[in-house]
């Protein structure tokens, strides 16, 4: 179940019709770029966090 996960990081980061736009703009920045910015930490921790719960299913058994 928690492997729902990467199919969100992966519609996160495909849907770009949703990020295509300039605004709002951070520190100057147009949101298309700072939201790509900002998918690649949030994707990495929903990537370990999936990491650490498949990895704690295979010590338990």
């Amino acid at each position: 179940m928690i492997r729902i996960l990467l199919i969100v990081v992966v519609v996160l980061a495909l849907d770009v019709p949703f990020y295509d736009r300039i605004t709002p703009t951070l520190f100057g920045i147009p949101f298309f770029y700072w939201y790509q910015m900002a998918l690649v930490p949030v994707s990495s921790f929903l990537i370990w966090l999936v990491y650490r719960a498949e990895a704690g299913k295979e010590a338990g058994q």
